[in-house]
């Protein structure tokens, strides 16, 4: 017996599990590696290039470990927030095995020639209730479900996901209802971190010119490492500090990044908004939902629906009043027909050669095309010197009997007797 497999195994997304499908990646998660790098490498550089020389530059001669120690805690949060925004479920929504039967209807749809033909109809949009509000929701074609409200189809990850935002790919993971708080304080953190190195690394060049008597470009000189991160912060702020503040303003109007690019345009009213307080709270002070699937539980197996009843061939032959004979008693037919063909034409050649001895030869026995005509029942089995004895002129004969041999049933025929000179067909039992 094969073993049972497990959920995440047969996972028909793009999505890629570690740990026995305990944390969940999108199919782009190496491009985690390339932002691991962008916040550690300039971390390190910090450490021993700038924040190791400031631990004795304050009243209290130790006090300056604070900064080293500060830069590492940040980092350890920043990492930390990466990790759980990009190694869990964002909110994916099971996919469905077939369309929900409920919502099918049968419609009558001109077939042609004033004929109606019932066609099975699904609707690709319902319309649903959201605070008082209708709006329409679409039918997934991939995932077979109608997406709830503020949910989309994830066309990186290959899932529906609940209040989709976007795909995000230096997290390598889609940003829903379930890891966006992490996503923001992952942002937010970043950017708290990018302001905090670009100022101590300002704050070290000017210790450089007080101490030293020298010029802010000597101490720049001197120091080059400050300023390559000054440099890198200042340029890491306008992506990490305005994503920061756009997700601030979506926050504060209940939107996401998906509805305020595809909808912005339009003029229709936001039936979640709960004003500013009241979006803020939602966001940060509220429970995260557990998810909807469980990656590491075994795949159950799918009840088999019961079949599509078919109309057995029998009854439609019967229906249509059509015969339900064998194949095999075809096949015989159609030895018969050529064994009467053969016969038909033995005949002749017999009339033929009696008629040409009467004028030209001898006299001639004519009982002998009378015993030849009298033979009556025939076996599919007779060997074939018998058979080449009584119809030596009859190859076609042969093919008939040897049809018949093959079919493996036993027939006697009652093909021929004569009543004088003319031949009749007497009959044929199977």
């Amino acid at each position: 017996m094969a073993p049972k497999q497990r959920v995440y195994q047969v996972w028909k997304g793009s999505n890629k599990f570690i740990c026995g499908g305990r944390l969940i990646f999108g199919p782009d998660a190496r491009s985690l590696l390339v932002t691991l790098l962008l916040i550690l490498v300039p971390v390190i550089i910090f450490c021993v290039f700038v924040a190791r020389h400031l631990r004795h530059q304050f009243s209290s001669y130790d006090s300056g470990y604070a900064i080293l120690v500060v830069a590492i805690l940040f980092t350890f949060l920043v990492l930390m927030l990466l990790f759980l925004t990009s190694s869990r479920d964002p909110g994916i929504i099971p996919r469905n095995s077939h369309p929900p039967e409920e919502e099918f209807r049968y419609e009558s749809v001109d077939g042609g020639g004033g004929r109606q033909t019932p066609s099975l109809q699904f609707p690709r949009t319902k319309d649903v209730v959201v605070n008082g509000h209708t709006i329409r929701v679409k039918y997934c074609e991939t995932c077979m479900l109608y997406r709830p409200p503020r949910c989309s189809h994830c066309s990186i990850c290959n899932n529906c996901v609940e209040r989709f935002d976007h795909h995000c790919p230096w997290v390598g993971q889609c940003i829903g209802l379930r890891n966006y708080r992490f996503f923001f304080l992952f942002v937010s953190s970043a950017t708290l971190l990018c302001i905090y190195v670009f100022s101590i690394s300002a704050y070290y060049i000017k210790v450089r010119v007080d101490n030293y008597d020298g010029t802010v470009w000597k101490a720049m000189k001197e120091s080059p490492a400050s300023v390559i991160l000054m440099a890198y912060c200042f340029i890491s702020l306008w992506f990490v500090g305005g994503l920061t503040g756009f997700h601030l303003y979506l926050i504060g109007t209940n939107q996401t990044t998906y509805e305020n690019f595809r909808y912005r345009a339009d003029s229709r009213n936001n039936v979640f908004n709960r004003g500013c307080l009241g979006n803020f709270l939602e966001v940060f002070c509220t429970k995260v939902k557990p998810s909807r699937n469980n990656f590491r539980a075994f795949v159950q197996e799918e009840v088999r629906r019961p079949p599509v009843p078919v109309i057995p061939r029998e009854r439609e032959l019967d229906d249509l009043g059509g015969d339900r004979r064998p194949k095999v008693e075809d096949d015989l037919d159609i030895g018969e027909d050529l064994l009467k063909i053969s016969q038909r034409r033995n005949i002749e050649e017999l009339d033929e050669d009696i008629r040409s001895r009467g004028s030209n030869g001898p006299p001639h026995n004519t009982s002998e095309p009378d015993s030849i005509l009298s033979l009556d029942h025939r076996a599919p089995t007779i060997p074939s010197d018998a058979r080449h004895s009584s119809w030596e002129k009859n190859e076609s004969l042969e093919i008939a009997h040897q049809v018949l041999a093959d079919s493996n049933v036993t027939e006697s025929r009652s093909y021929l007797t004569t009543s004088g000179n003319v031949p009749t067909k007497a009959g044929r039992s199977l």
